[in-house]
C-alpha cells in the first residue's frame, strides 16, 4: 500500500481481497482507509473485502477513508463474512454519509454480527 501512495497518478477503481482468512483484517483496513483517503477525486470505487476478519477498528479506518471521497458517485462495498458489529456498522455509515454525491450504492454486510443497534 505504501508503494500505491507514492504513485498519485495511478488509476484504481477496484480492490479485491477475498478469502484471505487472516487475523490482520483491521491492519489491512487501516492501510486501505489511509490510501483511500488520499483519493479525493475518486468517482467510482469497488472495495471487496470478504472473509478478512475486519472488526470495529478496521471499519472505523474504512469509514474515515471513505468519508474523504466526497466526489464518489458510485460505491460498491462488500464486507461479507467479517467481524462487523454494531459500532463497526455505525462507523461505516458515518463515513458513507459524507459521500453526498452518491447515485449508486451497494453495501453487502451478510454473515457479520450486526444487531438492532447497528442496523
Amino acid at each position: 500500500m505504501k508503494k500505491l501512495q507514492q504513485t498519485p497518478n495511478l488509476l484504481i477503481d477496484s480492490i479485491y481481497l477475498n478469502d484471505t482468512w487472516n487475523k490482520n483484517g483491521d491492519n489491512i483496513a487501516k492501510y486501505l482507509g489511509e490510501g483511500i483517503s488520499k483519493c479525493v477525486t475518486l468517482t467510482s470505487f469497488n472495495l471487496i473485502l470478504c472473509n478478512n476478519s475486519i472488526g470495529e477498528n478496521g471499519a472505523k479506518y474504512l469509514g474515515e477513508g471513505i468519508a474523504k471521497c466526497v466526489t464518489l458517485t458510485s460505491l460498491n462495498l462488500d464486507l461479507y463474512r467479517n467481524s462487523i458489529g454494531d459500532n463497526s456498522a455505525k462507523y461505516l455509515g458515518e463515513g458513507i454519509s459524507k459521500c453526498v454525491s452518491l447515485t449508486s450504492f451497494n453495501l453487502i454486510l451478510c454473515d457479520n454480527s450486526i444487531g438492532e443497534n447497528g442496523a
